[in-house]
């Protein structure tokens, strides 16, 4: 959504992740198919960001792929705080393992390996932090869910919400079609602060006003 040479200015003038995401990150670019669908370094430096401002200490995630978004995250937690990160596929989140098995950081993480409605039906707890990437058609589901388990000064950060920008074009297919009701859903809602942010692929942050 900007320039790239914009966007590597501001990577180069944020807090980054260790070299241990990086190294996830770049294994991922070239030896596992689908790369487009990590956070990358500007969206981790604005999760960190999150993490410390909010004091966070329990996080939801739904969509692991390679783990390199959940690595960043458990960084900026304290030795006590927890990532429950959640996804479908054996293959990508067995990669995700392997690099969080090299981390002192990877003790933070617990993987659920289930459809992401199907696994949220067990959990009850509170989080102060969700962060949603994972299937489309889902997002307004997911959303339903982590309004109503998010903390008193939790935030809820929902990614690829501009979609390429195809949310311009409703009708194109269901994926965009349902991140559009998803976003008229979070605008919609009352009793909360929302910001999209043009960033990557859009992230939209949603917290109790």
């Amino acid at each position: 959504m900007i320039p790239q040479d914009i966007e590597k200015y501001c990577i180069e003038h944020s807090t980054r992740p260790s070299s241990a995401v990086s190294e996830l990150g770049d294994f991922t670019k070239n030896k596992i198919h689908g790369s487009h669908m990590l956070i990358g370094e500007l969206e981790a430096s604005i999760l960190a960001f999150l993490i410390k401002l909010g004091h966070v200490k329990k996080i939801l995630e739904l969509g692991t792929y390679t783990g390199y978004s959940a690595l960043a995250m458990a960084e900026q937690l304290p030795e006590d705080g927890e990532i429950i990160t959640i996804d479908i596929n054996p293959h990508t989140t067995a990669t995700a393992k392997t690099y969080w098995d090299k981390s002192p950081h990877g003790k933070k993480i617990t993987q659920i390996l289930k459809p992401g409605m199907e696994a949220l039906q067990s959990i009850n707890d509170q989080f102060d932090l969700i962060f949603i990437d994972a299937d489309k058609n889902n997002y307004s589901n997911y959303l339903d869910w982590s309004l109503l388990h998010l903390s008193q000064n939790g935030s809820i950060v929902i990614d690829n919400t501009l979609w390429y920008g195809k949310v311009l074009t409703p009708g194109l297919d269901k994926q965009t079609d349902s991140i559009i009701s998803h976003n008229l859903k979070a605008k919609n809602l009352e009793g909360y602060t929302k910001v999209l942010l043009p960033i990557r692929d859009g992230m939209f942050l949603i917290t109790r006003s």
